[in-house]
């Protein structure tokens, strides 16, 4: 045993319970820092609680007490209680406004109760504080894209990539913003950097696809998003898009199949009712230029379907001229 150490140990902790006695004022009874190591005491033995009742006596005593404003947060974080978490948090950072720790997880209680911009606040404070951390900086990029600010979002997603390039979660992020940006080759090398880590993820092979798509690379993203069935014979979305996919390669009997089976998993996906109709008009063609009439009424009866579901979809303008065009 190092009794240097220990010795050295003891009087780290001697010094910093002092300091939160001298905290703590002088006043009669139980120093507030008591009722503070009593509630850390009860805490670890899993009574949080009782924890809390300590706490407050000690805020009772002192409302200065920043630290058990924090405790109180991490302990209603712990028992999923974010309202309240997010009020400790508050109180913490009000007192004390170079706490990282208040502020990093005020912004995930934020998060997790999809209050992005308040998150945004109490993450970007944290980064000011310390700029290299990567949670904070991931974060806050993925509360950035959720209110569809793409470009701060980018940023912090940069910030975060130089600390940790190969994190599962920056890259799977990083992916959902270029894509948003229309930056559709970094979104599919986002998206592949993600797959080396997690090489078999349905939703990130079904967002590769879709960024495959809008490069029309169809070949890779028609067999992504086989590979995503394979996975996940349910996954409506996978079928919709292969649907789409097949279009584009011309081979309209299979799209059809596709597209019947998307909204037999989902009777409510209007996209998947609108792409059937137009693989049955594609399929009503005939060779010498007429279309073959019981096809193209069941084009105009998905499209139909379509609007129902969703009347204020975009192009619904469009779709219902369309319907109009083939309905005579």
């Amino acid at each position: 045993m190092n009794i240097y150490a220990s010795f050295s140990g003891r009087v780290l902790l001697f010094t910093s319970f002092a300091a939160l006695v001298l905290l703590s004022g002088c006043a009669t009874g139980p120093a507030p820092v008591d009722f503070y190591v009593d509630a850390i005491v009860l805490r670890d033995a899993d009574d949080s609680n009782k924890s809390i009742e300590k706490l407050d006596a000690a805020i009772e005593k002192d409302p200065q007490f920043s630290l058990a404003h924090s405790l109180k947060g991490d302990i209603y974080q712990d028992k999923q209680e974010y309202e309240k978490s997010a009020e400790s948090y508050e109180e913490a950072t009000d007192l004390n406004p170079w706490s990282f720790h208040d502020y990093f997880n005020l912004g995930k209680v934020y998060q997790v109760t999809e209050k992005y911009r308040p998150a945004i606040g109490a993450y970007s404070r944290a980064t000011e504080l310390e700029p290299d951390h990567f949670e904070a900086n991931l974060n806050n990029a993925q509360c950035y894209y959720k209110i569809d600010d793409y470009s701060n979002a980018l940023e912090y997603g940069k910030r975060a990539e130089q600390i940790d390039p190969d994190a599962f979660e920056l890259q799977k992020i990083l992916g959902d913003i270029y894509s948003a940006r229309n930056e559709n080759e970094q979104a599919i090398e986002s998206y592949k950097r993600a797959l080396e880590t997690e090489n078999a993820n349905p939703d990130i092979m079904l967002n590769l696809a879709k960024a495959y798509l809008k490069n029309s690379i169809l070949e890779p993203a028609k067999d992504i998003l086989e590979s995503v069935i394979e996975i996940q014979p349910q996954n409506n979305e996978a079928y919709k898009y292969l649907g789409y996919c097949k279009i584009k390669l011309g081979d309209i009997e299979s799209a059809t199949e596709d597209y019947l089976k998307a909204v037999e998993i989902d009777p409510l996906d209007w996209d998947s009712y609108r792409g059937l109709g137009v693989a049955y008009l594609l399929a009503a063609k005939n060779d010498d230029g007429t279309l073959d009439q019981s096809l193209k009424s069941k084009a105009v009866q998905q499209w139909q379907k379509s609007l129902e579901i969703n009347p204020s979809q975009h192009g619904s303008g469009k779709l219902k001229n369309i319907i109009k065009k083939y309905s005579d």
